[in-house]
């Protein structure tokens, strides 16, 4: 299934999902720190979506109170 997630409180303002199965088959953000997106994305390629929730929830960056990460479990869990 693919899906698309508008972020909320991130530099990046949306996270692209393939998953299958529950599976991740595919992730990209538009926007954000481009490197670091990138390495999160190859990170969590092949990953069950509740190990991913599970690694990624609750990451903050800085005093924002979420982060690209944590972004990135709220869009898998409401892929769910």
């Amino acid at each position: 299934m693919k899906y698309t997630y508008t972020t909320k409180g991130t530099c990046s303002r949306l996270i692209n999902l393939d998953v299958e199965n529950g599976v991740i088959n595919d992730v990209s953000f538009v926007g954000g720190c481009h490197g670091n997106l990138q390495g999160i994305s190859a990170l969590v390629k092949g990953m069950k979506v509740e190990e991913a929730i599970s690694r990624l929830e609750g990451i903050n960056c800085g005093s924002k109170g979420t982060s690209c990460p944590d972004q990135l479990a709220k869009a898998l869990k409401s892929s769910l």
